[in-house]
């Protein structure tokens, strides 16, 4: 009976100690922070109840002469036209573009020579570019028409040929390289005319250089979505993690992939917004 009585008292200890144990290591559950709620301060007085009310007339919205029948708006900037390469130099020593001009109006890559960029700096633009990739094909995957389109000198919207040829998502043509790939893939046949509509706000910095609000931009690819106001993390490496060093405005660039690529563009122009 004593025995019986001793392993009763000892079970009771045990299951009391692990309750106790239970109790130390319980995690109290918090609630999950609410969307702050959206109010338009402006709509919170009374409700108007003359149409007059909600109608005002300043400031004027400018007139823009509209780009339709193949004309560009008429507030742009003219990049490249394919009347010369005057307005473009090599990125690493500032010389003189060497890329082709073309008799078409075009501009292709002059293999090995390097980028080239716009002389004059932008901070947020609408920008239009066409590019083509060539023919034939040769190679394949980061290998076949690869190029692209740098904005403010850092940010890398990919140019490359997709057709019949895959690749890492975040680096098909469209993509925020090594960051977003886009919505979809909206290539024409490879040696046809490709069309990016691109806009871009850039990222704003603090007094201390630290970034307090992303880059962003919208693209269209032959007219069809592919970023939809997407955040830009940083700038697009090949390897490593996205960096975020201070800066104001910065050059339209265009890159010389360096194996051949061959890619051509034509009629760019911007609006700064």
């Amino acid at each position: 009976m004593k025995k019986i009585h001793f392993l009763g008292i000892l079970s009771f200890l045990i299951i009391l100690s692990c309750k106790e144990e239970v109790k130390e290591v319980a995690i109290e559950k918090t609630e999950e922070p609410k969307d702050a709620v959206i109010v338009h301060e402006e709509y919170t007085k009374p409700e108007p109840t003359e149409p007059e009310a909600t109608e005002y007339y300043e400031p004027k919205v400018p007139v823009v002469g509209p780009a339709t029948g193949g004309k560009i708006p008429a507030d742009a900037i003219v990049l490249f036209d394919g009347s010369s390469l005057n307005g473009w130099i090599h990125t690493q020593d500032s010389t003189a573009a060497k890329w082709r001009l073309n008799k078409d109006g075009s501009m292709t890559v002059a293999d090995k020579t390097g980028n080239i960029r716009t002389k004059q700096e932008f901070g947020d633009i609408q920008l239009h570019i066409e590019w083509r990739s060539p023919l034939p094909v040769q190679r394949e995957g980061q290998n076949r028409g690869n190029s692209g389109v740098f904005l403010n000198g850092m940010y890398e919207i990919q140019v490359l040929d997709n057709n019949d040829n895959n690749t890492y998502v975040n680096g098909q043509v469209g993509s925020i390289y090594k960051q977003g790939p886009p919505l979809a893939m909206a290539s024409v046949p490879t040696g046809e005319w490709n069309v990016y509509d691109i806009i871009y706000h850039a990222p704003k910095f603090n007094d201390d250089g630290a970034k307090i609000k992303s880059a962003t931009v919208t693209v269209l690819h032959n007219g069809v979505l592919i970023q939809d106001h997407t955040e830009i993390k940083g700038t697009t490496p090949y390897i490593g993690w996205p960096k975020n060093p201070a800066h104001g405005k910065g050059p339209l660039m265009l890159q010389d992939h360096g194996d051949d690529s061959r890619v051509s563009y034509r009629n760019i122009w911007v609006r700064e917004l």
